[in-house]
């Protein structure tokens, strides 16, 4: 979350515009909004998530400074492949604006697919800001602790904001991943196996409840329709979901500046199974 607020104020400026993806991270918006730029929201096409190439084009202008993109999606585990990066070169090549790649949840990816990053285009890569998490990798989320890789012009921009924010990280952290992530080299290549299972262990148990899951090809979260449960707007349905039965979710409403008329809530499946259970057996009293 730093590294994207660092690469925000960076690079934008008083009246720029930034093209985020809806439904998006929260932390997007207040980022550019102190940076005092304004945020540009298009919709991803449902049901897939996927980039309107057509809203984009429309939506480019000698106005815009950045955009942001964010593979694997969070809060609907979509993925971006290497042609939506050609697609994406294509349609930035005419303008004067950076490209912020979240790339948190890099390894977190499903069905054999591979993770495809904005480094990996040439073109891309000379105007990119690549965020990445060592904490979502090392499952040590609390840590706060990640990277940023850019080309020396940008990176030279976001170490002057990232001096005055933090000034460094914490070294005790830092310290402790370097000594795990050398004794565990291979840890990384486990994260798609040992997430796959989860989600399918807990799309598995959502087949015995009203909820009807969506696709994640990444990340460990979970969309879900609850429309046979309930009427209520997400929000409503969220909150009455942790008060009344203990299970919390996120109304996916939230990510959004529109929200659509749809009855979705996300859930975080890097649990215990014996959490999992419990959920599922409040959630099929439902």
């Amino acid at each position: 979350t730093e590294a994207i607020f660092d690469a925000i104020q960076a690079v934008v400026r008083r009246d720029d515009e930034v093209i985020v993806f809806d439904p998006c991270y929260d932390s997007y918006e207040p980022s550019i909004t102190l940076a005092g730029g304004r945020a540009v929201h298009l919709p991803l096409t449902q049901p897939g998530f996927a980039i309107d190439w057509e809203r984009l084009r429309n939506a480019l202008s000698r106005r815009t400074r950045l955009v942001i993109v964010n593979s694997p999606h969070n809060p609907s585990g979509a993925l971006l492949a290497g042609a939506d990066f050609d697609r994406l070169a294509d349609l930035l090549r005419p303008y004067d604006c950076y490209l912020l790649s979240d790339e948190v949840y890099e390894h977190v990816v499903f069905d054999g697919a591979g993770h495809a990053t904005a480094l990996a285009h040439p073109e891309l890569a000379q105007r990119s800001l690549a965020v990445f998490s060592f904490g979502k990798t090392y499952h040590a989320t609390g840590w706060k602790l990640g990277y940023c890789v850019a080309p020396a012009t940008l990176s030279v921009e976001l170490r002057r904001v990232h001096q005055y924010v933090t000034f460094a990280s914490t070294s005790p952290l830092q310290q402790a991943l370097a000594e795990y992530m050398t004794a565990h080299p291979e840890h990384h290549l486990t994260l798609p196996k040992f997430y796959q299972e989860r989600r399918d262990y807990f799309t598995g148990l959502l087949a015995g409840t009203k909820f009807r899951p969506l696709h994640a090809a990444g990340t460990y979260f979970q969309l879900a329709d609850y429309g046979a449960i309930s009427a209520l707007p997400d929000v409503e349905f969220a909150r009455w979901l942790t008060i009344e039965h203990g299970v919390a979710t996120i109304p996916v409403s939230v990510f959004y500046e529109h929200p659509p008329n749809a009855r979705l809530v996300r859930f975080c499946f890097a649990k215990e199974n014996a959490t999992l259970d419990a959920a599922a057996e409040r959630l099929r009293r439902l």
